[in-house]
């Protein structure tokens, strides 16, 4: 299977980590001593499942290195233009791809064990889409300072993972639909347009359950998917403001101090 990695972030003045990245890509800021978005491809070079590597918003001169083959894309100045660039690199470099795996530059804590096993873990399956969601219970126990926002459903509560699954020409085929999923990212209220309201009610009274959840938004967005449980959470563990950069950088600063032992 082929990945792509979305690494075209540039923080502006006004959010969180402008103070570390001053103008730079939010993927190149230092972790552990070296480059975030390298952690990523280092766990996808070491996956057995992972034969090549799309890098988008990135090049040749930030000196990254990938065990795999891997071909740089410009950043296209939308996360919507930068998952479709680099969908349509994979299907240029093999149309005969099915699925692809997305990976966020901003989930360093990941290794080839957890890519390995999300490919494996949809193997006889042809969705559209396999989101990746995490127990509360699984994210706070080992991340338990990670202050992640949480979905409560009527059998769980979850949050979204950052490394996900899609069928690589979805993304041609209702470019309404994706406007629409990236414009609702961080927009609560966009969402609930997203979802629809009668949906939204049901998830708010706690009365949808993930399998019930998963059924209506598919249905509306007019796609197949599932979700998956991750048991890493890891997957996660997005570094989007400066107490979770230093989460990870402690996280893997210790992980390398243990190897090294």
């Amino acid at each position: 299977m082929d990945a792509i990695i979305i690494a075209g972030g540039i923080p502006e003045p006004d959010e969180p980590l402008y103070e570390y990245t001053q103008g730079q890509p939010k993927a190149l800021l230092d972790i552990a001593g070296k480059p975030m978005v390298q952690w990523i491809l280092d766990a996808l070079g070491g996956a057995e499942l992972i034969d090549r590597v799309v890098l988008i918003g990135l090049s040749e001169e930030d000196s990254l290195e990938c065990t795999k083959e891997i071909t740089y894309v410009s950043n296209q100045g939308s996360m919507l233009q930068n998952v479709r660039a680099g969908m349509e690199k994979v299907l240029e470099i093999n149309p005969d791809a099915n699925h692809v795996l997305g990976v966020s530059s901003d989930i360093p804590a990941i290794n080839s064990e957890m890519v390995d096993w999300m490919v494996k873990e949809n193997e006889g399956t042809d969705l559209d889409l396999y989101y990746t969601v995490i127990r509360r219970k699984v994210m706070e126990e080992r991340f338990p300072n990670s202050n992640r926002s949480y979905t409560r459903l009527k059998d769980a509560e979850v949050c979204g993972g950052d490394m996900n699954m899609i069928r690589a020409t979805t993304v041609r085929t209702n470019d309404e639909l994706w406007d629409r999923i990236v414009a609702a990212r961080k927009n609560v209220f966009k969402q609930a347009a997203l979802l629809g309201y009668g949906n939204l009610i049901l998830l708010l009274s706690r009365q949808l359950t993930i399998d019930g959840a998963v059924k209506r938004v598919t249905k509306r967005m007019d796609i197949t998917g599932r979700a998956v449980f991750s048991p890493y959470a890891e997957i996660g563990m997005d570094v989007d403001k400066p107490f979770q950069l230093e989460i990870v950088r402690a996280d893997l600063m210790s992980k390398q101090q243990i190897a090294g032992a």
